[in-house]
């Protein structure tokens, strides 16, 4: 499935999580989604949170500690 967003930005949190659980130390592990697409807009909550997911892929998703989405 292709997102086609209308609105997509990708914010990295990591700074506000440094020295909590799930911190590697990479800088690299808490992100905030915000994104409006139409493909989503038919779905349930937890369907849009895994069309997000297939989206940015399992090899990147091993690598999030946290993921916060914002449908908008």
């Amino acid at each position: 499935m292709t997102l086609d967003p209308e609105t997509l930005e990708v914010i990295n949190e990591s700074h506000k999580h440094a020295g909590h659980a799930g911190d590697d130390g990479s800088g690299e592990s808490h992100w905030r989604v915000v994104i409006k697409a139409a493909a989503l807009d038919d779905m349930s909550r937890i369907a849009r949170h895994r069309a997000v997911h297939d989206a940015i892929g399992p090899d990147l998703m091993a690598r999030i500690h946290a993921l916060a989405i914002d449908m908008q």
